[in-house]
């Protein structure tokens, strides 16, 4: 093999490893839609299997703003996600100090009793 055959497999793979690419964000964006019926999806997908070029090109002239806006909402979303599970796995973040005031708070007010404090101060010290 030449230096130039090499050269022309690499940009070949690359432009068929970017061809899959956009057919799987399509499919995936096609099937994210709600707003479109199952009909309009199949002939989408009956489309994209026989005319794959055309097809995606005209998908992402005619689609291509909702499919932007459809995929930074489900980025969002997860984004949020994530976030709220952090928040729910990190708890309070009150350090150590800050817990031991607040058990005190509750004992001087006869919420918690003696044994609950000392409890309380051996998990914060923890």
């Amino acid at each position: 093999m030449s230096f130039w055959e090499i050269v022309w497999f690499i940009f070949i793979f690359f432009a068929f490893m970017a061809y899959l690419m956009v057919i799987f964000q399509v499919i995936g964006d096609l099937f994210r839609d709600d707003s479109v019926s199952g009909w309009i999806k199949a002939v989408w997908i009956i489309a994209l299997i026989f005319l794959p070029f055309l097809t995606l090109l005209l998908y992402l002239i005619i689609r291509g703003r909702g499919m932007s806006e459809r995929t930074a909402a489900a980025i969002t979303s997860a984004r949020q996600a994530q976030d709220e599970y952090v928040r729910s796995v990190a708890g309070s973040g009150a350090s150590g100090p800050e817990q031991i005031a607040k058990a005190k708070e509750l004992l001087d007010s006869g919420a918690i009793t003696a044994e609950e404090f000392a409890a309380l101060k051996a998990k914060a010290l923890a």
